[in-house]
């Protein structure tokens, strides 16, 4: 991809924020040599802790929706001081999703049984299936 296409997309003067279910660095590398490469920032897979539940493995890898949120809010000039608010909410919804999860040993309803707005649910066997329980 050309300089003039990748700026057209990701643009030569503004923060992009990047999750990624790889390395991070690989996009470093892609990246480097691109006009706006110091505003890159990317969220991806960094070998933390033990494999827990689905979504605390996001979480420890800081590729939740919490924490992407709050890239944003801390990287857009102008808005971090706008969103504080929503900043600490971002925070603490972290630090709730966190202690569920360890006390529970699941992921929190209102991540594990989200789905896509105007979709329907899956099957229950399906959800079973998904978690390894019995149908």
């Amino acid at each position: 991809m050309s300089d003039i296409e990748f700026d057209a997309i990701f643009t030569d003067d503004r923060p992009v924020i990047f999750a990624y279910h790889g390395y991070p660095s690989l996009i470093h590398r892609l990246t480097y040599r691109r006009t706006n490469h110091a505003n890159f920032h990317v969220r991806g897979y960094r070998e933390e802790g033990t494999t827990t539940t689905p979504f605390d493995m996001v979480m420890l890898n800081a590729m939740d929706r919490f924490h992407l949120v709050m890239d944003v809010i801390d990287r857009v000039p102008g808005l971090g001081e706008r969103a504080a608010d929503l900043r600490q909410d971002m925070a603490d919804a972290r630090l709730r999703h966190r202690a569920y999860t360890r006390e529970v040993g699941d992921d929190a309803p209102d991540v594990r049984d989200w789905v896509w707005p105007g979709k329907s649910p899956p099957p229950q066997a399906e959800v079973n299936a998904q978690r390894g329980s019995p149908a």
